[in-house]
């Protein structure tokens, strides 16, 4: 069997580089706009939180690195409940960052060709990235590639202009700014700039959430190339630009201050370069966001959040519905806003700085639960608390600066959320409408014999999937919140655990009378005790998995510790669940 080729650095980096690197186009502005002449202060800050959360990242996927993000750890960590609520905040940011990034990309071209139509191009161009995505992965990664690429050459030969602009004028601008009044005090004006300008960090999450189409070794470093990218060029970008255009210039610059400094400091053509770089790497963004959410919404539906049609895949091994779906939803989205930009941003804003919060929750939830488990950086407490108070800080702010951004992200976060929650407790729910099938009998038989046949053979269907668990012997406590947890996250009455026995080896009489016992407690489910000899490790899972049907997904362990031979990865999405 041909398996897919794995992201190269530069492929992965590109990918998720064009996302947060695309953030120089705009969140200069932003950070003047509140910080004024103190704007590259408020990003050198950014850049010290993310640098943060590059071991934050590092620890959590480093330990657990399968697809889903804040998704997959909390999956591992919690219960399927708060899993989903990661995963909703996720896909609303990467919505509305398609939306967003496609339809600013056509506005910066629009800006050099007037006759542009903005909304049907904008939903040509989500088309296009649609299509790209369909054809697979290494494809998509080569334009990624491309744009990447031709962005950073752009950035730098910006920086180069500006830099031989200051050595070659005088630093009247410059000085002037500095002694500009603020609106407020230092301090207010560095959280407000602080707080807007970590919209520039945006995409650093989407590397986790296709991990496993990454080469070993490979995430950490996309997480430090990141880093490296929006760290350097959006301090000195602001700076730059409060170095040579009055801070006026800069508040009708809004939009496309890049262009603009890029006219100033190198001429006309320097601004075009930056319009067409800008058309490019936002286009790039739209990318990520399809690759992201493709990675994430398949691994929910493995896990049953969503439909299981979502796994059907074309001969490139792309999932075409999840694609088609999310392109639909966003060209809605568009259509519903009518291209008004500023409810999205609300949406945007607080999914983004929500599922960083999240992650950094989830890394304290694998300290505590998880200790065992190998992982190649660890992130001290105290790095995941000033991190995860960075978050809050500008979380808060955002909310401070746009109040009514709280309500838009509600009206689009609720409905989400209530669909997952359906699909969840969807058992519950069918049983609700079995007993309203029944008391139809009395006058429409025929509809509620129907109806009553139907609903069993989905429940039927929904509650054979078969459960595993391996076990070395744990005691009955264990065993107990393995049930526990079956019971309350996974449709199902059916649950095999199995002990793997060395040569001369024999089950424990205690382990059998453990097993009995958590039998007749857990009246709801079926519990199959199976022994058998062999050693445990990725071979062995394949062949069970091929024997009895199961998708390893659905095999669960407890915590394994130093000495394990293995690393989750190779374990083909095994979860953790004591």
């Amino acid at each position: 069997m041909s398996h897919p080729k794995k992201l190269s650095e530069l492929e992965a980096t590109a990918i998720c580089g064009n996302d947060i690197s695309s953030s120089c186009l705009y969140v200069s502005a932003l950070a003047i706009a509140y910080a004024g002449q103190y704007a590259f202060v408020a990003l050198l800050l950014v850049g010290a939180v993310l640098f943060l959360f590059r071991k934050i990242y590092g620890e959590v996927v480093g330990a657990l690195p399968l697809n889903g993000g804040a998704y997959n750890v909390l999956l591992n960590t919690t219960s399927k409940r708060n899993a989903a609520l990661a995963a909703c905040l996720t896909i609303l940011s990467y919505m509305a960052t398609a939306v967003i990034s496609a339809s600013e990309a056509m506005h910066y071209l629009h800006t050099l060709w007037h006759a542009l139509p903005v909304i049907p191009a904008t939903m040509g161009l989500l088309g296009l990235f649609l299509v790209l995505t369909l054809l697979g992965m290494s494809e998509s990664a080569k334009v990624a590639v491309i744009i990447f690429l031709t962005h950073i050459g752009t950035l730098i030969l910006l920086v180069a202009a500006g830099v031989w602009y200051l050595f070659t004028h005088d630093l009247d601008t410059l000085s002037l700014n500095f002694h500009t009044p603020l609106k407020g005090s230092l301090t207010t004006a560095l959280f407000f700039g602080f707080s807007a300008a970590m919209l520039g960090i945006s995409g650093f999450e989407s590397s986790a959430n296709f991990v496993e189409e990454q080469a070993p070794g490979v995430f950490a470093k996309t997480l430090r190339n990141m880093w490296i990218v929006v760290s350097f060029f959006n301090p000195v970008i602001a700076f730059l630009a409060i170095a040579a255009l009055p801070l006026t210039s800069v508040d009708t610059h809004t939009e496309t201050l890049l262009s603009h400094l890029g006219d100033t400091t190198g001429g006309r053509w320097l601004g075009i370069l930056i319009s067409v770089d800008a058309v490019a790497v936002l286009s790039g963004a739209v990318l990520t966001s399809f690759v992201g959410v493709s990675g994430l919404m398949k691994r929910m539906t493995l896990d049953r959040i969503l439909p299981q049609f979502f796994l059907k895949e074309n001969r490139r091994n792309s999932n075409y519905v999840i694609l088609i779906t999310f392109f639909l939803l966003c060209i809605s989205v568009l259509l519903i806003t009518n291209g008004e930009l500023g409810p999205l941003a609300g949406v945007y804003t607080i999914s983004f700085l929500s599922v960083m919060a999240f992650f950094a929750l989830g890394n304290f939830l694998l300290k505590s639960k998880r200790p065992q488990l190998p992982r190649p950086v660890y992130a001290s407490i105290p790095t995941v608390l000033l991190a995860l108070v960075g978050v809050i800080i500008a979380l808060y702010g955002n909310i401070k600066i746009h109040p009514d951004y709280l309500v838009v992200f509600l009206q689009y976060f609720i409905p989400t959320m209530a669909l997952v929650y359906i699909m969840l407790n969807r058992i519950a729910i069918l049983n609700l409408v079995l007993a309203a099938a029944k008391s139809l009998a009395e006058h429409s038989p025929r509809v509620s014999r129907l109806a009553r046949l139907s609903i069993r053979r989905m429940l039927r269907d929904l509650n054979e999937q078969e459960f595993v668990f391996f076990t070395k012997g744990d005691n009955v406590e264990n065993l107990n919140k393995v049930l526990a947890y079956v019971q309350e996250n996974e449709f199902t009455h059916r649950l095999k655990i199995v002990t793997l026995l060395q040569e001369g080896e024999k089950v424990s009489p205690e382990l059998l009378t453990d097993i009995r016992v958590l039998d007749r407690a857990y009246g709801d489910l079926d519990i199959d005790f199976v022994a058998r000899p062999g050693h445990f490790g990725p071979d062995l899972i394949e062949a069970l998995s091929q024997e009895w049907k199961i998708p390893k997904n659905f095999m669960f362990i407890g915590s394994p510790g130093d000495r394990f031979p293995y690393h989750i990865s190779e374990l083909g999405g095994v979860r953790l669940i004591i």
